[in-house]
């Protein structure tokens, strides 16, 4: 970060990479500046930028060997939370970990400039006799020097590396063969990011392009990133995706990183990642279905509304690895960039079009907003506030009326004729409509509005939703169809019902053809409410007609949420059609 102060040295003897158990010393930086007794490498910038990586210039090389031979004082405490490594870096919360790397990604503190950073810690791998490299000594070496060769790399689509350290470095417990250290990315992970529901495809697209940048960037000068983890990957706050933790696993190629882009892209698009089953159960994300020759389904598979384009990038960056010449295969992280690119840049032309429907509702932000979305009411008390004193006001004049047709049947009417009672009979005091010899008779509620309630942003068929209350059956409204039963993509859909006031409802009638379809029926504090938010009154599994539902028990409220926990149909063709939603009041 240009402007801020140089950081300061670490106290004491270098902690630099003269230790590190590795075959290949790191090459001599032109121009490079002393910090400790190591020498710092800096960036183009300058060395306010650069990454504070201490590098073996000043020591001879050294070949990789245990290192209980090295002689180097090191702790033998196990590394863990609240371990200090470098004498610096105080170990928080471990947040992933990719074992073919024998790496684990964590979040540090620099108590010296106090602030969060990320480290990659390489342990030492359990002894196995049979093995050319029992403890993994060799290989983390390996990752060190690559490493410090990176150290000049920076891009927005890669945390900056800030410093390395070597086995048998003062303050580096027993246990751990290197560390490298990074900024750290506050936002969220690969898992959060798309926890929260589905993503639109373009913003998914430009979310991965600052990533697909860095890998083309990176292999321009023999680098590799090591997007292929999930765990490696996280998103900062304005919306890029980009690579957290560094020290990826030797022998990793340009081409496994052509393929992490493309998992990435796929995973913001399905919420599935699409490579190493492992590496997603350890991330907690699902694996996508997968097709006779092993290769994942496209992402348009699994959800409907994604432009070809992407699923085409997606589907062109995975490819068969290992596989030989593949039809439609992107070979480079230069072509899935320009590919991304060109997507991008379409939409950008097309800003003055309404979008095409991707399967995620519009945002408040977005200029384009569907037909029969309706503006939530500012001040939702103050419309109560004024039905009740409109209905005070008409009660007032009904009441005066009367007073006044009384008074005129007296004055001309007959002497012993009925007193004339003018308006509501309800409102005059007079009791309610009753069906001969039973009780009070409810009446279905008019003036309802419907839509689609859905968190996740994908709001089925929005615009024919008012269907399923406009009186007629033979107009309806339905779910998308989709090739799993809920809750495989979203964990349901509903229809918030809304009334002119508050309603204390005796029953509800669904007109449906989908028997099976499984619904609970809560009542809501407002539209905009959470699920978890609303309270649940009953459950009922629809058959194929009308099917009654009780309200007897409930208490009174303005907004009804009818909420589909299972659809009808099976197989790949799970769907719900609502002919006509029918609410009744209570009878008094």
């Amino acid at each position: 970060m240009s402007g801020q102060t140089e950081e300061k040295p670490v106290p004491g003897p270098g902690t630099g990479a003269a230790a590190a158990a590795a075959p290949v010393a790191a090459a001599p930086v032109a121009g490079a500046t002393p910090e400790v007794p190591g020498t710092a490498i800096p960036s183009p910038a300058g060395p306010s930028d650069a990454a504070t990586v201490r590098s073996v210039q000043s020591a001879p090389p050294v070949t990789a060997a245990p290192l209980a031979r090295g002689g180097a004082v090191r702790s033998t405490a196990a590394t863990g939370p609240g371990t200090v490594l470098g004498n610096r870096y105080r170990l928080v919360l471990r947040v992933g970990s990719d074992l073919s790397a024998g790496a684990e990604f964590w979040r540090a503190e620099d108590t010296i400039l106090q602030r969060d950073v990320g480290v990659t810690v390489l342990r030492r791998l359990p002894a196995d006799e049979a093995d050319e490299d029992p403890e993994g000594t060799a290989r983390a070496g390996e990752m060190i020097v690559r490493a410090l060769r990176s150290g000049g790399f920076e891009h927005p689509g890669c945390a900056r590396l800030l410093d390395v350290l070597a086995a048998g470095s003062p303050g580096v417990p027993s246990d751990v063969l290197g560390a490298a250290v990074t900024e750290w990315v506050a936002e969220h992970s690969l898992t959060e990011a798309v926890a929260g529901g589905l993503i639109k495809p373009l913003r998914a697209a430009r979310m991965v392009q600052q990533l697909a940048a860095a890998a083309d960037e990176a292999h321009g000068r023999g680098l590799v990133l090591g997007t292929d983890h999930p765990q490696r990957i996280r998103v900062t706050g304005d919306g890029r995706a980009q690579v957290a933790f560094v020290l990826p696993r030797p022998g990793l190629t340009p081409e496994d990183d052509v393929r992490g882009l493309g998992a990435v892209l796929y995973t913001l698009l399905t919420s599935r990642w699409p490579l190493s089953g492992s590496d997603a159960a350890r991330a907690g994300l699902p694996s996508p279905e997968r097709d006779e020759h092993g290769a994942p389904v496209p992402p348009s598979a699994l959800r409907p509304g994604i432009p070809v384009e992407l699923d085409a990038v997606c589907t062109a960056a995975l490819g068969a690895h290992g596989a030989g010449p593949v039809v439609g295969r992107v070979h480079t992280a230069a072509a899935v960039h320009r590919m991304i690119g060109e997507v991008v840049l379409e939409d950008d032309r097309a800003a003055l079009f309404p979008p095409e429907h991707d399967g995620v509702g519009a945002e408040p932000g977005d200029v384009w907003q569907a037909k029969t979305r309706k503006a939530a009411p500012q001040d939702p008390d103050r419309r109560r506030k004024l039905l009740i004193g409109l209905g005070v006001l008409g009660a007032g004049v009904l009441v005066v009326l009367g007073y006044l047709g009384v008074q005129l049947g007296a004055m001309f009417g007959e002497p012993n004729a009925p007193a004339i009672v003018v308006g509501d009979s309800a409102a005059a005091g007079a009791p309610a409509p009753t069906a001969p010899g039973g009780p009070a008779v409810s009446v279905a509620v008019s003036g309802v509005s419907l839509e689609v309630y859905d968190r996740t942003g994908d709001r089925d068929n929005a615009s024919d939703v008012e269907r399923a209350v406009d009186g007629d059956p033979a107009t309806s409204w339905a779910t998308f169809t989709y090739k799993q039963q809920l809750p495989a993509l979203k964990p349901g859909v509903g229809l918030m019902a809304s009334f002119a006031s508050v309603e204390q409802l005796s029953r509800l009638t669904v007109r449906s053809p989908s028997a099976g379809t499984v619904v609970e029926i809560r009542s809501a504090p407002s539209v905009d409410a959470d699920l978890d938010e609303t309270q649940l009154l009953t459950t009922e599994t629809l058959g194929s007609g009308s099917t009654t539902i009780s309200l007897a028990d409930s208490q009174p409220t303005q907004h009804v949420l009818v909420w589909i926990t299972k659809l009808g149909g099976g197989g790949d063709a799970n769907v719900s059609q609502i002919d006509e939603l029918t609410f009744y009041r209570a009878g008094v």
